[in-house]
């Protein structure tokens, strides 16, 4: 039953194997967007419940949590309200949940489940069933056994609905897990830990098992859809479709299972071989870009300068025809290695009283208003500081907007450490200082109080936030700018205290309009680094786009180019650099220092993702990395680079 919407989808493919797809030994469709994926993902399931009803049979479900079903849910939810889906014939079985876990906890999928679909639709409480986090431990496996038979006893699930994790875990399925694993209590892996810990403030207060479907009981359904979105699932989801099957990635068992779809939006496919390197697969239109990425991964697979390519490299790896219709190679090396020189520049701002024509940026106006939207307040420095600081040594009216407050990132002891400065601050200078001894004690007992995975108090959200802002202020003046060019936005979609955000709204997007009419930029950079896991930079680059999108016809619009830059949790590939901004010894050593100005964030932060580096080593080895391939493509060899890819509005 392979009903997923093709006409919305890119690059779609029927069941069977094409010369396309001869690489991927399960079906993948891939849209441009996670938001067109999950609208086609609920549209199939809400077909399926209409279906199943008119035959008067309940529609079974197997449903996940996590980041990538909400938008699905989302829309279920729309579709209930608004053109009558009726829940009435459905039956639901998660997929897992933590052990152990009260049904209330802010990290429950009990929680989860009624927050984003049951307490939204019109489904029968007694149809949804969800493993139970608050048994006692030696009534676990009689669950787990009487979970089973409940599913088969309905005739087994008729849609699964799967994420995957960072392991390739589906469900609570770690790495090691039997094909023929049944429901059962599970220990996490470290990385599920890991990738988990932002959910619970802090590694130390995740719990160590799970109560999880098994393979075995997912590979039973009659039809299963896989969703993944973003960068960060690249690389798992390539060796789950293409790799070989392994218990080391239990997505790949579903390699084995007849009737399943991998739903991608184009970020989650860019590892798979028809995206990464088409020309491999099938004859390709040679377009510019297209061109571009293959001379690099051909330079890159070789080990050779742009300039030494040969006819007989090209031919050698699928590209004959480029050679055919484009060649000889030669020309091609020219072309290439030209555009690659054309992205380099010292002059971020564009050089003045230069000719521009194959420049990154325009010379004129010679001095320019700039604005650097940073959603954290440390992203501005840690991803282009080195540009941050050209930009403002070459003169140029240069803005920082830090978008968020960032006050779920701090520590407790930080809190207290501050509160305890303002009561000796006011002990010394302020008449005994009663009003800094009662903030203490208000602070110390709301921290020792609070249980883990509590939302903090107002006030201790309001401290952690201004450690925050003081920091940033302070990275500000080290580069050299005044406190009156710096803009603390504190959208509101973020400030819930949690790491789980509410959705971007109009008061969101408002405020970046209204920044923009007052500074009417000739420059605006934006955080482009969509891997961040928590989110947040997606929601804060989608309301610039929102707000850039509704400013476009005025005049001072139209003389405005915008920037998307990375660095703090991957970097752009080279092919999709426009702008490469090289950063000398000196500078980088201005950068790290800046970064430093955010101790809160110094030598281990709260939320510090996968990547077990301090956010300014990250950054340093990304832009040597940068520099590096430069110089192995034949270009000159710097000490570090920052790129830059132009967003067209």
């Amino acid at each position: 039953m392979k009903t997923l919407t093709a006409s919305r989808s890119i690059d779609h493919q029927p069941s069977g194997t094409t010369e396309k797809t001869k690489f991927e030994r399960i079906h993948s469709e891939v849209f441009e967007t996670s938001a067109e994926a999950s609208f086609s993902v609920a549209q199939e399931i809400a077909q399926l419940i209409r279906g199943k009803a008119e035959n008067g049979e309940p529609c079974v479900l197997g449903l996940a949590t996590g980041s990538s079903p909400t938008s699905v849910y989302n829309e279920l939810v729309r579709m209930h309200k608004e053109e009558g889906l009726s829940f009435q014939n459905v039956v639901t079985f998660n997929l897992d949940e933590y052990f152990p876990m009260e049904p209330d906890a802010l990290q429950s999928y009990v929680r989860f489940m009624n927050e984003y679909l049951f307490d939204h639709v019109d489904i029968k409480k007694e149809n949804i069933h969800i493993p139970d986090g608050t048994l006692p431990y030696e009534l676990v496996d009689s669950f787990c056994k009487d979970y089973e038979k409940l599913i088969n006893e309905y005739g087994g699930l008729d849609l699964q609905v799967l994420g995957i994790g960072r392991t390739g875990h589906i469900g609570f399925n770690e790495p090691g897990s039997h094909i023929n694993s049944k429901t059962r209590m599970i220990s996490l892996d470290h990385i599920t830990r890991v990738d988990a810990a932002s959910d619970f403030f802090g590694q130390e207060n995740v719990p160590r098992r799970a109560i999880t479907m098994g393979v075995g009981t997912i590979m039973k359904a009659k039809r299963i859809i896989l969703m993944a979105w973003g960068e960060g699932k690249a690389k798992i989801i390539q060796r789950t479709v293409e790799g070989e099957m392994s218990d080391s990635v239990p997505a790949t068992y579903l390699q084995n299972h007849p009737n399943t779809t991998v739903v991608l939006d184009e970020a989650a496919s860019a590892e798979l071989v028809r995206i990464k390197t088409p020309w491999l697969v099938q004859t390709c239109k040679w377009d510019n870009y297209l061109i571009k990425k293959a001379v690099i991964w051909l330079s890159q697979k070789l080990d050779k300068p742009v300039l030494k390519l040969t006819d007989r490299d090209y031919n050698d790896h699928g590209m004959s025809d480029l050679v055919t219709e484009h060649g000889p190679a030669y020309n091609i090396n020219i072309q290439i290695f030209n555009e690659l020189q054309h992205t380099i520049t010292g002059w971020p701002g564009g050089k003045p009283n230069a000719d521009d024509t194959h420049r990154p940026e325009r010379a004129e106006p010679a001095k320019k208003r700039v604005i650097i939207f940073s959603p954290h307040p440390d992203d501005d420095v840690i991803s282009m500081g080195g540009t941050f600081i050209r930009l403002v040594d070459q003169g140029h009216d240069v803005h920082v907007a830090y978008q968020t407050s960032g006050n779920i990132a701090v520590f407790d002891q930080d809190v207290i450490r501050f509160a305890d400065f303002f009561q000796e601050f006011n002990a010394e200078y302020n008449e005994g200082g009663k009003d800094g001894k009662a903030l203490y004690d208000e602070i110390v007992e709301s921290i020792k109080s609070k249980k883990p995975g509590d939302i903090d108090s107002p006030k201790v959200q309001a401290i952690k936030g201004l450690i925050r802002r003081g920091e940033a202020k302070a990275g500000c003046r080290y580069v050299g700018l005044t406190d009156d060019k710096a803009h603390f936005l504190d959208m509101p979609f973020y400030e819930t205290g949690l790491v789980k955000k509410k959705p971007i709204g109009e008061e969101d997007v408002q405020i970046i309009v209204d920044l923009i009419k007052e500074i009417k930029p000739h420059q605006i950079y934006a955080a482009g680094d969509l891997s961040d896991p928590h989110g947040t930079h997606r929601v804060c680059l989608d309301a610039i786009f929102r707000a850039v999108d509704r400013l476009k016809d005025e005049d001072y619009m139209k003389d405005c180019w915008v920037w998307l830059y990375r660095g703090a949790w991957q970097e752009w590939d080279v092919n999709d650099i426009e702008m490469a901004v090289p950063v000398s010894p000196e500078e980088l050593s201005r950068k790290r220092q800046a970064i430093f100005k955010h101790q809160s964030q110094k030598d281990t932060a709260l939320f510090p993702g996968a990547d077990p580096r301090e956010f300014w080593k990250r950054a340093e080895d990304r832009n040597h990395d940068t520099a590096t391939l430069y110089d192995q493509l034949g270009l000159p060899e710097y000490e570090a680079i920052e790129g830059f890819k132009r967003y067209h509005f």
